[in-house]
């Protein structure tokens, strides 16, 4: 209907190789709101990897895929055709898993989801862990080009290391410093803290949980990391992980550290300053986990528009299918955890921008639109295309990715989400111009948000990528009224049953963000040149070695 459609703006810009400017078809509103509706429905239970409402997911996404004049992306392998087959198995930790704590003053007791949340990566059905000795390694950083170790001077083998989670500089109102100032690093994410737990021969790690640093809520880590667990199924069953991992609450640590006669702030100000040294509890710890066991193959969805004069050169949009399934209950009953937002309607914009660039024609290199699975469970579905890619990454010019689209009302900025990294953002900056907006500042860089979604298993595989986003001054409500929305979907929505589909959305702000996302993509399959981080990013040696490969 034409009443549901907008026009995007022509990419009024020459950018560097560019060919002249191309007028971008109509992005399809009714397109972006059925797809979100339909996927965030209740019938869709959340969209869970491996439960039947992913059958009806990616059957969604393929039938609007073919719609749009794609062709199937798979051309051999698992899951040929549309598909790829992503091998997961899912670990079920009993809940009434406890971890006790002896040697203090008194013995501790840490009840499932209250206290703490523990599970495992190990595939087995059933983990001991027996008077562990309870070491505290700060921020668990060990970076040896900054000149940081925080397990230095202590044998960590067979112990069960507590965690801060975030940077040890993220107070600071700049971005200077050790770890970048205010800006969360990979060694803030709790997926770095684990992996290095467990290269150190930890037996478990437990990060403390601070609402502020974390970025989100208690009840953000229960209903993310209780239930069924996905991880990547591996031939060695992940042995070489640490037994169990997981998560303190605040006040749990604090009395954690109060048995071992110790201070919680003393502490974390002290691991907050260079030279830190990890400080042994003399407490032990010790929990049971049994576990239910559940191999499957979830699915990448994939699509291709082959290019004309390039068709072996490709260009990226990738997006998430996934969410939480069934979650606790919000007080009215409700235990569906829609994701409206996150990310249906990502991958609504997947399928709209299908539809705008199949409606162009096809362009000099071939455009891929990845759907991808679990990316709630840690990026999986992105990082197992990254680790078998049916299009070779090296010939993957660059890519966006997109988590969430803006349904609040139209901006006057636009955010790059870890800024300063990728050349991507050149040509970003001008068709932003040409919008009449204007580039901002990231306001919660501590958030580490970069790190939080899937281009980022591309890119630290090389791949140029971009994840960029609506800022918050709202045309109609300015900076507060923009704050306030994204302080409230955190707060009241985020990983929660009430992220649900509204019809009162607005849609022109994600129509103008698309003409971004569509401008990138649409440039870098009509332009020659291939995009590279800026030297100073930690992806620049990989992606320059890859391109050396190419060639």
């Amino acid at each position: 209907m034409a009443s549901l459609r907008r026009t995007l703006p022509l990419i009024g810009l020459l950018l560097a190789g560019a060919a002249p400017a191309i007028a971008a078809p109509a992005i399809s509103v009714e397109t972006l709101k059925t797809v979100t509706r339909t996927l965030s429905d209740d019938s869709f239970e959340g969209r869970a990897p491996g439960t039947p409402a992913e059958e009806k997911t990616i059957a969604l996404i393929a039938d609007r895929f073919q719609k749009a004049g794609l062709k199937p992306g798979n051309k051999a392998g698992n899951g040929a055709g549309w598909y790829q087959d992503v091998p997961l198995v899912e670990i079920t930790t009993d809940p009434k898993v406890a971890l006790t704590v002896t040697g203090g003053t008194a013995p501790l007791r840490f009840a499932y989801r209250t206290d703490m949340v523990v599970g495992t990566h190990q595939v087995q059905p059933k983990i001991e862990l027996a008077d562990s000795d309870i070491v505290f390694v700060g921020y668990g950083i060990n970076a040896p080009e900054r000149g940081w170790n925080d397990y230095a001077g202590i044998d960590v083998k067979g112990k069960t290391v507590v965690i801060l989670v975030n940077d040890p500089d993220y107070e600071s109102s700049s971005l200077e410093g050790p770890f970048g100032g205010k800006a969360m690093t990979y060694y803030g994410r709790w997926t770095y803290k684990f992996e290095e737990a467990a290269r150190q021969g930890a037996a478990a790690a437990l990060i403390v949980h601070d609402t502020v640093p974390a970025a989100y809520g208690w009840n953000v880590v229960v209903s993310s990391w209780t239930g069924p667990q996905l991880g990547m199924d591996a031939a060695d069953g992940h042995m070489g992980d640490s037994k169990a991992i997981g998560w303190l609450t605040n006040d749990a640590a604090t009395r954690l550290f109060a048995a071992a006669g110790q201070d919680l702030a003393k502490l974390t100000a002290a691991a907050k300053v260079k030279g830190f040294k990890a400080v042994p509890f003399g407490l032990k710890a010790s929990a049971t986990l049994e576990n239910g066991i559940r191999r499957q193959a979830s699915k990448n969805v994939i699509g291709i528009l082959p290019g004309k004069t390039r068709p072996d050169e490709y260009v990226l949009y990738s997006a998430h299918w996934d969410h939480l399934g069934r979650c606790d209950a919000a007080p009215d009953g409700d235990d569906i955890c829609n994701g409206a937002y996150d990310n249906a309607s990502g991958t609504a914009a997947l399928v709209a921008l299908a539809e705008a660039h199949a409606k162009a024609g096809a362009a000099d290199r071939s455009i891929l639109f990845l759907a991808v699975t679990a990316e709630e469970s840690g990026l999986l579905g992105s990082e197992y295309y990254a680790a078998n890619p049916i299009y070779p990454l090296e010939k993957t010019a660059g890519g966006v990715n997109i988590d969430g689209l803006n349904v609040f009302g139209r901006t006057r900025d636009v955010v790059i989400v870890g800024a300063g990294k990728s050349e991507l953002e050149d040509d970003l900056k001008r068709l932003v111009t040409a919008q009449g907006r204007r580039i901002t500042a990231e306001p919660t860089p501590q958030n580490g948000y970069f790190y939080r979604s899937d281009h980022f298993s591309f890119a630290k595989l090389g791949v140029p990528m971009i994840y960029f986003e609506s800022g918050e001054d709202l045309v109609k409500g300015g900076v507060a009224a923009g704050r306030k929305i994204n302080e409230d979907y955190v707060a009241t929505r985020y990983h929660g049953p009430k992220d649900e589909y509204d019809p009162n959305w607005v849609w022109d702000g994600a129509v103008e963000d698309l003409g971004l996302f569509y401008g990138i993509g649409r440039d870098l399959a009509t332009t020659a040149g291939w995009p590279n981080w800026y030297p100073t990013a930690e992806f620049r040696t990989i992606r320059d070695a890859s391109r050396e490969n190419a060639k």
